[in-house]
């Protein structure tokens, strides 16, 4: 029965708890996806989606729960479970004084990646950053940051990905380049957990909706069940939210933008 049990979710969450100091930012969070699910995680700010990302993919520890990924518990296995996971998150966690090709040569050799010259050359013109792989990350733009995150978290191959807004910083282009990359994914059959304000785009993408508010899951559904002038209602309803919070993307005059990069092709 519990190999059964193991066989149907890939990822298993149980009774979550976060706690820093007297603040509550978990409580009793139960989450279970199968293999090739894709959930648009929503909630408004503060209501602890980085910190159930930060903690899903063990970059944080728990205060009570757990939470098993490809059979692996977070709390002990973290260093065999990052070879199945690969995380987009607030944090590029890229090296600035490095370049973007010395960036992924760090990560791909931590991961014993085969190839990896070849890899890395597929992979930053996968992103768009062919004209800059030579260049240091320091002089890069949010968005060429975002899209080089996008390469270092995809190099070793991961079956399931976790994204905290990962559409943060990327201009129009750069946002509709990610959506097809990220259905491309979906369709090769990886799971996927996405947070976003973005209403219509965790929609589109991912086949399952959730909820987090004040640190409680006060809502899940399969997308095929739910109507989106529906689901916005509810969402509003549930959060006490007053309108929808929309995530306008940064322009390309930005002063965050300093350099403009090529699109994001998509694997076959």
């Amino acid at each position: 029965m519990a190999e059964s049990h193991k066989q149907e979710y890939i990822i298993e969450a149980r009774g979550l708890v976060k706690k820093f100091g007297f603040k509550t930012a978990l409580r009793q969070v139960d989450l279970f996806l199968k293999k090739g699910d894709c959930l648009a995680l929503f909630g408004p700010n503060g209501a602890g989606k980085t910190t159930l990302i930060q903690t899903m993919c063990s970059l944080m520890r728990p205060t009570a729960g757990k939470v098993v990924i490809a059979g692996f518990d977070t709390r002990y296995d973290s260093a065999a479970l990052h070879q199945f996971i690969g995380v987009i998150a607030h944090d590029t966690f890229l090296y600035s004084d490095l370049t973007a090709a010395e960036n992924l040569v760090f990560y791909g050799r931590m991961y014993n990646v085969s190839r990896l010259n070849e890899k890395i050359e597929n992979l930053i013109n996968l992103v768009g950053l062919s004209a800059y792989a030579h260049d240091q990350v320091q002089t890069f733009s949010r968005g060429m940051k975002q899209r080089l995150s996008v390469a270092r978290a995809i190099i070793h191959d991961p079956a399931i990905l976790f994204l905290d807004e990962p559409y943060t910083g990327l201009d129009q282009q750069g946002i509709e380049d990610l959506k097809q990359l990220l259905m491309k994914f979906r369709d090769q059959g990886k799971t996927i957990i996405l947070t976003s304000h973005n209403l219509s785009r965790g929609l589109e993408l991912c086949n399952r909706a959730a909820i987090l508010n004040a640190g409680v899951l006060i809502y899940q559904e399969d997308i095929a069940k739910i109507k989106k002038d529906d689901f916005k209602q509810i969402y509003l309803k549930l959060t006490g939210e007053k309108t929808w919070p929309a995530q306008a993307p940064l322009p390309a005059s930005s002063k965050n933008s300093r350099r403009s990069c090529g699109k994001i092709s998509y694997p076959s």
